[in-house]
């Protein structure tokens, strides 16, 4: 095996994709496979999902078009739309379903006639990033159902907190888009409103449609709470190993500005993994390392191409395989201890990291 490497597991994608089966058994799936699947690999995890998801969810027309290529048929939703007359042609001719969350992408809509169709109409109910506000809704809503060029309307908008369950926010929005919904007189129109943390916290949210992310790779939208305690599986596991082991003296320090000095004298393993394949160069010492599936703390700053590890005295030898996360250490608490994501983790793998598809 390489020295360092990933390894997807088609198994635990699948479960988790069941999770949302099992908490929102009513809803239509669109599964977002944007960003190269969230880093996991875009057409490898879309034909594993596509036998049980109703659509998939790209930002960009290029992410779409790799998976049209590559013989995906169900549909595919473009997350921001079109950026232009032309991408709208190429919309139709891959048969793509647009999300419309602006006036010129209205305007070209109506003004282009050619194949119908599929239409995401985005409100912004207090994110304020993307959508038309409720009061210019029922204008946009009448213009869609008159056009020759809208097979169907799905009212969606996005939930700006719904990561944190405490917040009122998220029952404000929820409010908001009801209310657009009976503005517009269409209780029975498809609709879309949770991504992950409203799947996983709202269930009183409802919604035809639901766009799972980050919870379908097992890792969590919440700060308070983990992967597994909501039965959620690791689908990617980033390996490496040990490739030296040094023996430090009591005063000495490891890598570089000295910011970790050894307490006594110790061993040092030193794994061939750093920034440079996509580890987050923001770990603090401490954050746990896993080697032969006993936990270490890291020591001192992480590099381009290695990171040290603290193993004290334990017998770790050369060449031990090593977990920097994955099963034994979720992902969720390397992205908590780097201070950011593991949104960002996922897809900050390189490209000099191997990837290995595990169908079980």
């Amino acid at each position: 095996m390489p020295r360092t490497y990933c390894s997807i597991s088609h198994a635990a994608l699948r479960h988790n994709l069941q999770r949302v089966r099992q908490l929102r058994p009513e809803a239509s799936i669109l599964a977002m496979v944007k960003a190269d699947a969230y880093g996991h690999g875009l057409v490898e995890v879309a034909k594993a999902l596509q036998p049980g998801v109703e659509a998939l969810g790209v930002a960009v027309l290029d992410e779409a078009i790799v998976l049209r290529q590559a013989g995906i048929k169900i549909p595919v939703v473009l997350m921001q739309g079109v950026f232009s007359l032309q991408e709208l042609a190429a919309a139709r001719i891959h048969d793509l379903q647009l999300v419309v969350h602006q006036q010129r992408q209205l305007d070209w809509l109506l003004q282009t006639p050619g194949t119908p169709l599929t239409i995401w109409l985005k409100v912004n109910t207090g994110m304020n990033r993307l959508g038309f506000r409720p009061e210019m809704l029922p204008g946009v809503w009448s213009q869609l159902q008159q056009a020759t060029a809208v097979r169907q309307i799905i009212l969606m908008t996005h939930l700006a907190m719904a990561d944190m369950p405490t917040e009122s926010l998220t029952s404000q929005q929820h409010h908001c888009f009801m209310a657009c919904q009976q503005s517009l007189g269409i209780a029975d129109a498809q609709t879309s409103l949770c991504n992950s943390a409203g799947i996983l916290a709202w269930p009183q949210l409802g919604g035809h449609w639901v766009r799972p992310g980050l919870m379908l790779y097992g890792a969590s939208p919440f700060a308070a709470q983990c992967a597994a305690d909501l039965q959620l599986q690791p689908v990617m596991r980033l390996y490496s190993r040990v490739m030296a082991i040094q023996q430090v003296r009591a005063g000495e320090i490891v890598g570089y500005a000295g910011c970790w000095q050894a307490k006594e004298d110790q061993r040092i393993a030193i794994v061939s993994c750093g920034y440079g394949d996509g580890y987050p160069r923001t770990a603090p010492s401490g954050t746990p390392v896993a080697i032969e599936g006993a936990i270490y703390p890291l020591a001192g700053r992480v590099s381009m191409d290695m990171l040290a590890v603290d193993i004290g005295h334990a017998p770790v030898s050369v060449d031990a395989e090593v977990e920097l996360w994955g099963e034994q250490v979720p992902v969720d608490a390397v992205a908590a201890a780097a201070g950011t994501l593991a949104y960002e983790l996922f897809c900050k793998v390189t490209d000099r990291v191997p990837f290995y598809q595990r169908i079980h």
